[in-house]
């Protein structure tokens, strides 16, 4: 125990220490259980932590809806964009948030033209207590944001949730058993609204420059406008007093139509990073080595040292093939380097250990039915290379011209370091592969199978085209497990049912296609650009799934809320699509919009857009929890088959062409909203401040 307490005592990192401590046998229970209480206290320090952000979170949350209200009210009374930042200081001051970045900016011609907004965003840094134990240093942000909404003159309306940008008839249209619940904002068209349905509820409901028509359903709302007439049987009295209806037109248009910050989103369609170029080795070429039970080579023969056993010295072997028969034994010294002008083969049931070397090969590699060791240093083959059995590789870059292929059934641990492969990278059935931190590269794609799982450390991933113009294609119960890093593929991602990947977190992952997840997919926080369509047809696949490899658990808590249960999420997100959004099957899925801007990445309060005028179908008992704004000004979002698309307790709003919601599907969103009268900047007009975000 003495002996513990020195290595304890010393002056190390906690690797270090824990290593020394796993070669101390001195003390047994009490060794282990001191060696645990370092993880113990620091995985309750991270929870302490993480808990301390979420109560900040509320504070800030609280502070911005007042700074927001309050800004609102001054710029309407001043009329002058320059007095808003200093109002929401003021407000952050006096509700005694101290060390926040509160900043503020003017919203032009939203809710609808003519009409301004404020958003204002608090940021507080929380210093790491606790959690410093697992080696957390420094601090981390908590921000929130909040929108608040002044529309210049009466008569005034919600912002709009839900808002169809076609001017014809049925451009908001509800049939069947099917409804609209958004009882804190507007239901709004510009065209013709209609339910023949079972509800539509809005703090208003609009049509713009047409009429607003009703069969047996009910209209609830605070007001109904309409420029043309409310068309409804006379029975039917499931509709607001008749002093609530307005009869006039009213401007709406699309708040993203200009957004400079989407505009330059769009043009990343299409983007990706192409593979590196994998050069093939030149190397000298020397005599075969055979490594067998008869007729060895003869310049192997001094290395034997008994039957079947072969001690290879450190030093530069030039081989021109290398060849080992089965049921060998082999090592070479650390520090040799090995290069191979052919191909190496090593044959079933023989163990090798190359130690810590450099290895060329310019040919194709085979690891054999057992595997082999493969120490610290470059790994460099020519051709396609194969890992069957159990294999592990230390630290050190690897770059494949050809092929890499982990046979069904091996197990692959490899340490740090890049692993760049110019062909396609294939996991069979059964097959495990962990690569530490370092860039990825598969440059004709990903393919996986069966009960297969890739796990990858930090660092940038770059996919190619393969079979198909697939990127990655994977089937069966596969898993794919990226950490985070950039992310580029050059094709679709296909994912069966059963499978799991995670994206990482990134400023923008770029994929240039489609992606058709049917699977369980986690998507790392950032912004997405698609150039395809974005279609989940999954279901069943739920969050979250602990690793076998790295031990790491996936998909219960995303960017600090509970994420399980879901099929596909996201939290702080945007999706920019050249296609568009079909859901289908029994997909349950959870996306959120961030609440704040990163520019180059996900863009505050925009969860989905896209300019195609394919229609986006909901269908098919999919259930969605969406908070953000989906943005298809040119399409139709039909929802319908038992659809349900909802907000929870956030903030969610459709913008499209049409808007269809048929056959028993619903949809509903919850925004904040405060109302309250004020002189708009002398002129004698009324407004209204209302929280819309």
């Amino acid at each position: 125990m003495r002996q513990f307490s020195a290595i304890m005592s010393r002056n190390l990192p906690l690797t270090a220490r824990i290593r020394a401590i796993m070669r101390d046998r001195t003390a047994g229970v009490t060794t282990i259980a001191t060696l645990a209480l370092p993880v113990v206290i620091g995985a309750a320090g991270l929870a302490f932590d993480l808990n301390r952000g979420y109560q900040q979170r509320v504070i800030n949350q609280r502070v911005a809806d007042m700074g927001a209200l309050a800004a609102a009210l001054a710029y309407a009374d001043a009329s002058d964009g320059s007095v808003v930042e200093p109002v929401a200081q003021d407000i952050a001051l006096a509700n005694g948030l101290i060390g926040a970045t509160v900043t503020a900016e003017l919203v032009a011609d939203f809710p609808s033209t003519g009409n301004d907004a404020v958003r204002v965003s608090v940021t507080r840094p929380l210093p790491f207590s606790l959690a410093a134990v697992l080696g957390f240093t420094g601090t981390y942000d908590v921000t929130a944001s909040s929108l608040a909404s002044l529309a210049g003159s009466t008569p005034n309306f919600a912002a709009p949730c839900y808002l169809a940008l076609d001017g014809s008839k049925a451009a908001i249209s509800v049939t069947g058993g099917a409804s609209i619940n958004a009882p804190t904002c507007s239901v709004a068209a510009i065209g013709e609204v209609e339910n023949k349905g079972t509800l539509i509820r809005g703090a208003d409901i609009i049509s713009g420059s047409d009429n607003i028509e009703l069969n047996y359903g009910t209209l609830d709302a605070n007001t109904l406008r309409f420029a043309g007439v409310l068309d409804k049987p006379s029975w039917n009295n499931n509709v607001p007093a008749p002093e609530d209806w307005i009869n006039e037109p009213t401007s709406l248009t699309d708040p993203w139509a200009n957004d400079a910050e989407l505009l330059n989103a769009y043009t990343k369609l299409g983007n990706y990073s192409a593979p590196s170029s994998i050069a093939s080795p030149s190397v000298a070429t020397g005599s075969d080595f055979k490594i067998k039970w008869n007729g060895e080579s003869n310049n192997v023969k001094p290395y034997e040292v008994s039957s079947g056993v072969w001690v290879f010295p450190t030093g530069h072997y030039e081989m021109r093939n290398l060849t080992i028969d089965g049921g060998m034994n082999v090592t070479f010294g650390d520090g040799s380097t090995i290069t191979v002008s052919g191909n190496v083969n090593i044959g079933g049931g023989t163990t090798v250990d190359f130690g810590d070397s450099d290895i060329v090969v310019a040919g194709d590699f085979d690891s054999g039915s057992t595997g082999v060791t493969i120490g610290d240093g470059a790994l460099w083959v020519g051709g396609d290379a194969k890992f069957q059995g159990a294999n592990s590789k230390g630290d050190g870059d690897v770059y494949i011209v050809g092929d890499l292929d982990f046979w069904g059934g091996s197990t692959n641990v490899w340490g740090e370091g890049d692993h760049l492969v110019g062909g396609n990278v294939d996991v069979g059935g059964g097959a495990d592969a962990l690569l530490g931190e370092g860039d990825f590269q598969a440059g004709a794609g990903v393919n996986m199978s069966g009960d297969s799982e890739l796990a990858l450390g930090d660092g940038d991933v770059v996919i190619g085209p393969g079979n198909a113009n697939r990127a990655i294609f994977m089937s069966g119960s596969a898993r794919f497990f990226m950490g985070d890093g950039g992310f580029s593929a050059n094709g679709d991602i296909d994912t069966q049912g059963g499978t799991y990947i995670r994206f990482p977190i990134t400023g923008n992952h770029y994929i240039n296609g489609d992606l058709n997840p049917k699977g369980g997919v986690l998507f790392g926080k950032g912004r997405y650009t698609i150039n395809g369509d974005f279609e989940n047809g999954t279901g069943g696949t739920v969050w979250p799934y602990t690793s076998d490899l790295n031990g790491q658990t996936y998909g219960d808590w995303l960017e600090g809320e509970n994420v399980s249960g879901f099929d596909m999420v996201g939290i702080d997100v945007t999706f920019i699509l050249s296609g568009v959004m079909k859901l289908a099957g029994g997909a349950k899925t959870k996306l959120e919009a961030p609440d704040y801007d990163i520019s180059g990445a996900q863009i505050a309060d925009l969860l989905i857009s896209s300019e195609s005028s394919d229609d986006a179908n909901w269908t098919g008992g999919s259930v969605n929890a969406f908070a953000g704004t989906v943005h298809f000004p040119n399409a139709q979002v039909k929802m319908a088959g038992g659809n349900e698309t909802v907000s929870g307790t956030k903030c969610m709003s459709v913008i499209a062409d049409t808007i269809r919601v048929n056959g028993g599907a619903a949809t509903g969103t919850a925004c904040n909203r405060m109302d309250e009268a004020i002189s708009g900047g002398g002129s004698g007009s009324t407004a209204s401040i209302r929280l819309v975000g």
